[in-house]
């Protein structure tokens, strides 16, 4: 017998195509639930949908970009009306920077990272709460990073926007608490994903940031971040609120 909770629920997962989304797809599934697969690559989204079907599970995909208001709405309408609730949003999605010091982040890259990195995961949130707040429970679930907790683990954009995902994280904790609206957040380390980085070669930033990368420790598997995150939304954590767990074999612990 499951102690999750998680049969039968509804769950967004942002960044479901492949990488710690794709992995946490499955993981909620093989519990029972019911998820959204919303992403950017329409091949991408319809590949998880297929592989939780193929096990049994219920899935639907959404295909847009999130820092779109249109893609939002469709993201949690079809939540509610096709799967019929929002129990769980899993805030996964996201992008690197190019590992760039301040002075060398062009406007360009530092309003792409944040829009996709903080705004977007925040106006999904806001739409999908009042959802949660009318059946009185929720959880909310985001892939923060290491660059959450510190500034040696990428570069300006990328750092701000986690560091952003933190408080959000923290505020939503203390205003919803007494709401049934539990909210938390994973911080990994080195993960094995296809997530790349485009760095600038001789650039300021990547040369600082190497020196550090030396500590990052074992790499996980997308699996394990995907573990902890179902962990977070499950009634196992239910006494846990506004944490930012480090998923990274101790490297923020160096």
């Amino acid at each position: 017998m499951t102690t999750t909770g998680l049969s039968d629920k509804t769950v967004v997962i942002t960044g479901a195509g492949a990488g710690i989304g794709r992995a946490t797809a499955l993981r909620f599934a093989a519990e029972g639930a019911k998820i959204l697969v919303a992403d950017l690559n329409a091949e991408s989204a319809k590949e998880t949908v297929g592989l939780i079907e193929k096990q049994g599970g219920t899935a639907v995909a959404v295909v847009g970009d999130l820092s779109r208001p249109e893609v939002v709405e469709e993201v949690v309408s079809t939540a509610t009306d096709t799967l019929g609730g929002l129990d769980v949003l899993v805030n996964n999605a996201g992008i690197m920077d190019r590992m760039s010091a301040a002075a060398d982040t062009d406007d360009a890259e530092w309003e792409r990272v944040l829009r996709i990195n903080l705004t977007a995961p925040f106006q999904l949130t806001r739409a999908a709460l009042p959802h949660m707040l009318d059946q009185g429970h929720g959880s909310i679930v985001f892939t923060a990073s290491e660059a959450s907790l510190r500034g040696s683990a990428a570069g300006a954009a990328y750092t701000v926007s986690k560091h952003g995902v933190a408080g959000l994280i923290k505020s939503l904790a203390v205003m919803y608490r007494d709401k049934g609206i539990r909210t938390n957040g994973i911080a990994p380390g080195g993960t094995g994903t296809s997530l790349q980085v485009d760095t600038q070669e001789g650039a300021h930033g990547p040369a600082v940031l190497g020196s550090y990368m030396h500590n990052i420790g074992r790499v996980a598997a997308a699996e394990e971040q995907a573990n902890a995150i179902a962990f977070l939304a499950s009634d196992a954590a239910s006494n846990i609120n506004g944490v930012i767990l480090p998923v990274d074999n101790g490297w923020s612990a160096v």
